[in-house]
């Protein structure tokens, strides 16, 4: 079997690992890859918002499977061009990617349907989304772009100022480009935040384990949003109360929702969500892997991951069951100095040898490329380090020892990751 995933991130490195363990696959291709995923697979400088040239790559090398590891090339309709031509794809199609894509649509789809969300109104007009914060708003109140903007498009404003300055940011400014032309205003919740991936084939929906990210850039959640800069799995707050209540009230509904619509939706769902006072509630859908769930998340699954992703496109998903390992794993990124804003790239990176034959122990490369041959930064998140434990606690200590087996110049990471562990 040849796959091809479609993306250049740690997600991606998770993917190819995870694909590279199913005997039946003797080729694996990544487009555009980088320095880590090209352990495992031959990467292909093709840009992976390049949809004909991956289409024609795909028949050229008679790709039996393709995965979309990123959100853009989903939202942008990627797989209906590779459908259009009769390759096998794993992802949803343009109109059920609009679930990431479009916030205030998913927002509107969970008012419809009843799924347990927090109160919100849609803006596309700058002037009226200040005259409702002006005088029906309390704070803090949470202000979101309405399209991709790289996990950093949501404000959580404590003022009437601080959210008069993110309008102009959002709306006016367009900090986050076109995914501002719409904005949601929504109620701020408070409780535990949790992520839960799962797999969809239209119709049935198979949950994995659950896992918790860090946002922030710095040590006690201050500093900027970033893309995610630690996670651990499982959350010791996702009990099986929990899940009943999202299996009943929020999973299911979505799938059901998506086909209600005539968006049947076949790929990943990543529901992030709020453990409120109330209940859990929906923050937010993501329709791929998250960044850097996906990095604790499948080194647990037991379950092959081609046979899952086969079974969805299949539409008989219904056949499986999802097996994790009784474990958990956290995962730290090391970044570059300076990370969300402003960084230097092409640093030389050493100690990647010393994950060579360590069980349970991961490397997995976000920002890496080789100059020289020698592997260097070319990202904000450079690598993400997992490593595994018999419980939370190990697991932490694990890939903390771990961060010191890879060193570049200007490396930077939280100390804090997992530390919501010891209050659980």
């Amino acid at each position: 079997m040849k796959v091809l995933i479609v993306g250049s991130g740690g997600r991606e490195h998770a993917i190819a690992w995870s694909v590279a363990k199913n005997p039946k696959v003797d080729k694996i291709y990544c487009a555009p890859g980088n320095a880590g995923i090209s352990q495992y697979a031959e990467c292909v400088p093709i840009g992976a918002m390049e949809f004909e040239k991956l289409a024609d790559f795909a028949q050229e090398n008679s790709v039996d499977l393709t995965v979309i590891g990123m959100d853009d090339p989903l939202v942008g309709g990627v797989v209906d061009v590779f459908e259009a031509r009769g390759l096998r794809v794993f992802g949803p199609r343009k109109n059920a990617a609009i679930l990431e894509g479009s916030k205030a649509f998913s927002k509107d789809l969970m008012k419809k349907y009843g799924i347990p969300t927090a109160a919100y109104e849609n803006f596309d007009d700058a002037e009226k989304a200040l005259e409702y914060l002006r005088t029906q708003a309390k704070f803090p109140i949470v202000l979101k772009a309405d399209g991709l903007a790289l996990g950093k498009g949501v404000l959580i404003c404590n003022s009437l100022e601080e959210a008069e300055e993110g309008v102009k940011e959002i709306m006016e400014d367009k900090k986050f480009g076109s995914a501002g032309n719409t904005m949601v205003i929504e109620e701020f919740m408070t409780g535990r935040e949790v992520s839960v991936l799962s797999f969809v084939d239209g119709k049935t929906i198979r949950t994995m384990t659950s896992a918790q990210d860090h946002k922030r850039a710095m040590d006690g959640d201050r500093g900027l949003n970033t893309g995610g800069m630690g996670t651990f799995s499982p959350s010791p707050f996702y009990t099986k109360e929990v899940d009943e209540f999202c299996q009943k009230y929020i999973y299911q509904p979505t799938v059901d929702a998506m086909a209600a619509e005539g968006r049947p939706f076949v790929g990943i769902i990543f529901f992030g969500l709020m453990l409120t006072a109330d209940g859990p509630k929906v923050l937010e859908y993501n329709a791929r892997f998250g960044d850097p769930e996906a990095q604790v998340v499948l080194p647990r699954m037991k379950t092959d991951i081609v046979e899952v992703m086969e079974a969805c496109i299949d539409g008989r998903l219904d056949e499986l069951s999802l097996e994790f390992e009784d474990n958990a794993a956290v995962c730290v990124v090391l970044a570059s100095e300076g990370y969300p804003v402003k960084y230097d790239k092409g640093i030389p990176m050493y100690g990647f040898e010393n994950f060579d034959g360590k069980d349970g122990y991961y490397c997995f490369h976000a920002g890496t490329k080789f100059q020289d041959g020698q592997i260097v930064t070319n990202g904000g998140r450079v690598v993400g380090i997992t490593a595994k434990g018999k419980d939370l606690k190990e697991a932490r200590k694990n890939a903390y020892e771990a961060t010191d087996w890879i060193q570049f110049a200007n490396k930077y990471m939280r100390h804090d990751i997992g530390k919501a562990i010891d209050e659980a």
